[in-house]
C-alpha cells in the first residue's frame, strides 16, 4: 500500500465518483478500478459498494479513509523535516509543454517540487506539443512534457506519467460536414480533414484513415497545436484527431462529437523528457526525484 494509492483512494472517498477521481489523477477508470481491487485484495475486505448509479464506502472503507488521512499527514511532515535539514537549492528550471498540459498535468508535477525547493525559479514556455522533445534536444529548456515519439533519441531520458487516449472528432453544429457524416455510406474522400502539421497524432490519423481503404484524405488544413485543431472542428471546418485531455479541457467541447471509441487508436504515452547528460545537475536531479516519488 503506497502513498499514491492512499492519495487516490482518499480523493475517491470524497468524490464517490470513479470518473471524477480518474480524471483528477490522470488515470483511466479501469486503472482506478484495478487499484481499488488491489487494495481490497491486500486488506482482505470490501472497501466500496457500487452499482451503475452510486458508490458507497463500506465500514472498512471509512476506516481506510481515516488511516489514509493520517498517513498522508505523516508523509507531508516527514518531507518537511527532510527539507528543513537540506541546504537551500537555488537556480532556475525551464519547462516546455502545450497549453492544455500546463493546467492538466503540470500543477501536479510541480506541487511537491515547489514545496521542497521554493527558491527555484520556474520558467514556463507553451507551444505545439509536437515540438516538445525538440525543445529539450536543442537545449532551449530543461524539461518538456511530451508524448513518447516514434523514435526517442538515445540522448533523451523519458519518464512516463500517463496514457492519453485519442479520438477522431467532428462538429455537432448543423454544417456541411455534419450532413456528409449522416450519409448511409460516407464518402470519406470528400470529407474535409484537419490535421496536426506534424507529430505522432498526425501519424495515428494517417494509420486510422488507411484502414478505411478509401483513397487519399481531403486535407482542408494543417494546424499547429491540438487546441487550435479542436476549435476548427468545432467551427464546422472538418474532421480531425485530438487527445482526450485536450478535448475534455476545451471550452468548445460541447460543439464536437467523437467518431471513434478511445480504444480505436493507439494512445499517447505522456511523460517528462530531459537530456541524459544533464540528469546529474542539482536542479534537474531534484525535479526528477520529486516527480518519481510515490
Amino acid at each position: 500500500m503506497d502513498i499514491k494509492s492512499l492519495q487516490i483512494f482518499s480523493h475517491l472517498a470524497n468524490s464517490l465518483h470513479f470518473g471524477q477521481t480518474a480524471h483528477a489523477h490522470h488515470v483511466s477508470p479501469s486503472t482506478l478500478s484495478r487499484m481499488v481491487q488491489r487494495l481490497e485484495d491486500e486488506l482482505g475486505c470490501q472497501l466500496l459498494q457500487r452499482d451503475n448509479r452510486s458508490v458507497v464506502l463500506t465500514s472498512a472503507g471509512q476506516r481506510l479513509v481515516q488511516y489514509a488521512k493520517q498517513q498522508l499527514l505523516d508523509w507531508q511532515d516527514f518531507q518537511a523535516d527532510l527539507h528543513a535539514e537540506q541546504p537551500q537549492l537555488n537556480g532556475r528550471l525551464s519547462i516546455y509543454c502545450s497549453v492544455t498540459a500546463a493546467y492538466s498535468h503540470l500543477p501536479q508535477l510541480l506541487d511537491g517540487f515547489r514545496r521542497m525547493y521554493p527558491h527555484i525559479e520556474i520558467m514556463l514556455e507553451t507551444g505545439n506539443a509536437a515540438n516538445a522533445v525538440e525543445q529539450v534536444q536543442s537545449k532551449q529548456v530543461d524539461f518538456a512534457i511530451a508524448a513518447y515519439p516514434e523514435k526517442l533519441a538515445n540522448s533523451c531520458h523519458f519518464y512516463s506519467i500517463a496514457q492519453i487516449p485519442l479520438s477522431i472528432i467532428a462538429p455537432t453544429i448543423d454544417c456541411q460536414v455534419s450532413q456528409q457524416l449522416q450519409a448511409r455510406q460516407i464518402d470519406w474522400q470528400s470529407i474535409p480533414i484537419i490535421l496536426p502539421d506534424h507529430g505522432s497524432a498526425r501519424k495515428r490519423f494517417e494509420h486510422w484513415y488507411r484502414q478505411k481503404g478509401q483513397g487519399k484524405p481531403n486535407i482542408y488544413a494543417t494546424v499547429s497545436g491540438h487546441e487550435a485543431l479542436v476549435s476548427m472542428v468545432a467551427l464546422g471546418c472538418g474532421v480531425g484527431i485530438a487527445p482526450e485531455v485536450v478535448i475534455e479541457n476545451s471550452p468548445v467541447k460541447e460543439r464536437i462529437k467523437r467518431l471513434t471509441s478511445t480504444q480505436s487508436i493507439k494512445p499517447f504515452e505522456l511523460g517528462v523528457c530531459c537530456l541524459k547528460q544533464r540528469m546529474h545537475e542539482p536542479v534537474i536531479k531534484a525535479f526528477l526525484a520529486t516527480i518519481k516519488e510515490p
